[in-house]
């Protein structure tokens, strides 16, 4: 039994299309694991289509509903999860840049991807909801991993004054309890 405070699943579309899976059968998987967040992540489609798949996720789904890097289009759901190459497209100034996603996105979710104590330390400084930390292994969500934090996660996880979703590779299996912290993964491998 995993000791997920929450869980927090990551809908890849490139994923999912890979799998042969439907936003319906991932919707049912998530609720069968009591998943509380799903974040919305979508590299190719073109704007309606994110629209249109945000909306149904949203629709059919009794927890929050977060978009991945679009912030534009956290007005369909429930807030965004930015990376830190995303925060640093709208300004060099994490300050100034969470000011202009909180002007866009009001006090909906905002969560920021850290890897690194000096990460956190400065995520604990911003207007923020949460920070994701990983990654916690190897993914294949993703192409850019900044590198796999194994055990040092629980260590780094102690320098948030934030709640922590632990990201990168998480399965539903996995034993990750912080005490203190809220913790919740991402990535799932639904599928293996």
């Amino acid at each position: 039994m995993s000791v997920l405070a929450n869980l927090y699943a990551l809908f890849d579309f490139e994923l999912n299309q890979r799998k042969g899976k439907s936003i319906d059968e991932f919707l049912s998987i998530c609720k069968k694991h009591s998943a509380k967040i799903i974040q919305y992540r979508d590299k190719v489609n073109d704007i309606d289509t994110k629209i249109e798949s945000i909306k149904k996720l949203k629709a059919n789904f009794d927890g929050k509903v977060l978009v991945n890097d679009d912030f534009e289009l956290a007005i369909f759901c429930d807030g965004v999860h930015l990376g830190q190459d995303d925060l640093k497209a709208v300004n060099i100034s994490f300050n100034e840049a969470i000011k202009k996603v909180r002007e866009q996105i009001g006090r909906k979710t905002l969560g920021l991807s850290t890897h690194n104590k000096e990460e956190i330390l400065l995520a604990n400084q911003l207007d923020i909801d949460y920070i994701g930390l990983g990654a916690y292994r190897d993914t294949s969500t993703k192409k850019d991993i900044k590198g796999v934090l194994g055990d040092s996660i629980k260590e780094l996880a102690s320098f948030s004054t934030l709640p922590v979703a632990v990201i990168g590779g998480v399965k539903v299996s996995d034993e990750i309890d912080f005490a203190k912290y809220k913790v919740v993964g991402s990535d799932l491998y639904l599928y293996d």
